[in-house]
């Protein structure tokens, strides 16, 4: 073989990978900025992350903690955030109806009878006194949320529709989960939904009662996607598609690691435990091999009718400024080009 021919196959290789050959010899990744709620179910990113699929890709993905996906809106809809990741939220629809380009592109969690990330979580404080015996006895205290509106919202609004309350009974607050920890524990508030590992974290520590699991008011819940900058996607459309291969490589890693049960197993299920540990915002493994993660889908699916069913309840809520019509929202072609790329999930 001459070196002419030893160059042109290095080049197709380069091609196959998605790369030109002159961005490869210039070793020149594409930063990429993705904003997350900084938990549990953030693993795909961060297995991806770690085991340098998104590097593989040609991609320099970063990631900035927000209290939660709605707070993401703005620096999404401006481009300084290419990817975000959390619950779809009243903001959300209400910046897309104001004409900002944000895309719901795939699955980041669902929660489903027994593996949800969400309980109710009561200050013992309240139920060792008796002041708190049923959800009715929430009427009238502070409930922490990541930010108003968020997915956590829809599943609140059916707590308290079981307990014959409405939104008007309690007084909402806004705070990242780790700090809804933190006033559980000191008092400043009375009640919260937090994904994992901090609702485990707080019943750990003792300073909350469950009352109940999400899934119990809200059997499948799409309670967290991945959303693109409608900038990443039209003018880096490339970059786009290769870091939902990445993602969803760092997710079907993350599902290998499990056992038919969802708890972590094997030497995989150590290597991710680790990770969640190096990434994530609580540095005991012992944490994380203590409660059971949501589902993260390894094929990157929506649950449509859960979405549909959150805008529902927010417009019931008034939160909404216009009504939202889903097709115009989500945008599944940089997961069907994944998936393709990939073909569908077997656990390995």
């Amino acid at each position: 073989m001459d070196r002419r021919q030893a160059l042109a196959l290095g080049a197709a290789g380069l091609a196959h990978l998605g790369l030109s050959a002159p961005a490869r010899a210039q070793q020149k990744l594409i930063p990429v900025k993705c904003g997350v709620p900084n938990a549990a179910t953030d693993v795909g990113y961060f297995v991806a992350h770690a085991k340098g699929y998104f590097q593989e890709e040609g991609l320099d993905v970063s990631f900035t903690p927000f209290p939660s996906a709605a707070t993401m809106i703005a620096p999404l809809a401006s481009g300084d955030l290419q990817v975000g990741a959390g619950g779809p939220s009243a903001g959300l629809y209400n910046a897309i109806s104001r004409g900002m380009d944000i895309r719901i592109v795939a699955d980041k969690s669902k929660n489903v009878v027994n593996r949800g990330s969400q309980k109710l979580l009561v200050r013992k404080a309240l139920v060792e006194s008796g002041r708190v015996k049923t959800l009715a006895d929430l009427k009238g205290m502070k409930f922490a949320n990541g930010a108003p509106g968020s997915s956590a919202s829809s599943v609140i609004y059916k707590v308290l529709q079981k307990a014959g309350l409405e939104a008007s009974d309690i007084t909402e607050v806004s705070m990242s989960f780790p700090q809804q920890v933190a006033a559980l524990e000191s008092g400043a508030i009375d009640f919260a939904m937090p994904p994992d590992p901090a609702t485990t974290l707080a019943l750990n520590r003792g300073v909350a009662v469950s009352l109940l699991n999400g899934w119990d008011v809200y059997p499948i819940h799409q309670i967290a996607v991945t959303l693109y900058s409608g900038r990443f996607a039209t003018q880096q459309p490339d970059a786009a598609r290769r870091f939902m291969r990445a993602f969803l490589k760092g997710v079907r890693y993350h599902n290998d690691s499990l056992n038919e049960k969802g708890e972590f197993t094997g030497a995989k299920g150590d290597e991710v435990v680790k990770i969640l540990t190096e990434y994530g915002p609580f540095k005991d493994p012992a944490l994380y091999r203590s409660f059971i993660l949501a589902f993260c889908d390894p094929d990157g699916g929506l649950h449509m009718e859960s979405l549909k069913e959150d805008i529902e309840i927010f417009q019931k809520l008034k939160l909404l400024e216009k009504p939202v019509e889903i097709g115009k929202v989500v945008d599944l072609s940089f997961r069907d080009w994944a998936l393709k790329e990939l073909g569908p999930y077997k656990k390995a």
